[in-house]
């Protein structure tokens, strides 16, 4: 089990973020109304309209090809922390995103108001765990870093 425990953390992590590719970078539905979510939110608190566009239009994009990253490092042993650590970095943000604004727990999931309840959301949690622990199980290695 102590083998294969660390295993199933980088799969469920690398699966979650894989699957999720298609979404960022075809601009789905769901996507789209994230990010306007999250866009429209930036624009009430003030941040300046070139932020909050470049935001709206690339952020899905960047967030896809870090995802994509972040699994590529997981799968190989001397750079598994780092994976870890920037899929913490990520799945922080949407914790912080899906809490602090408008987004929410129980998001939209397309124009007719329906809703995921809250699926996104804890997926987003059990990520950030999974990632936390592979970053504790790996944390020898940062010293071992070229």
């Amino acid at each position: 089990m102590k083998k294969v425990f660390p295993w199933l953390l980088v799969i469920f992590i690398a699966f979650v973020f894989i699957q999720s590719l298609v979404f960022k970078f075809s601009g789905s539905q769901e996507t789209v109304i994230i990010f306007n979510t999250v866009a429209d939110w930036m624009t009430s608190i003030g941040l300046p309209a070139g932020l909050v566009e470049g935001f709206r239009s690339y952020t899905g994009i960047v967030i896809g090809g870090a995802e994509l990253v972040a699994s590529i490092l997981l799968f190989i042993s001397k750079t598994r922390i780092w994976g870890a650590l920037l899929a913490m970095g990520i799945m922080s943000g949407a914790i912080f995103f899906h809490l602090a604004t408008p987004l929410g727990v129980d998001r939209a999931i397309d124009d007719n108001g329906a809703t995921d309840g809250g699926v996104l959301f804890f997926v987003a949690c059990g990520v950030w765990i999974a990632a936390a622990v592979t970053t504790y199980l790996n944390r020898k290695s940062i010293g071992n870093m070229p």
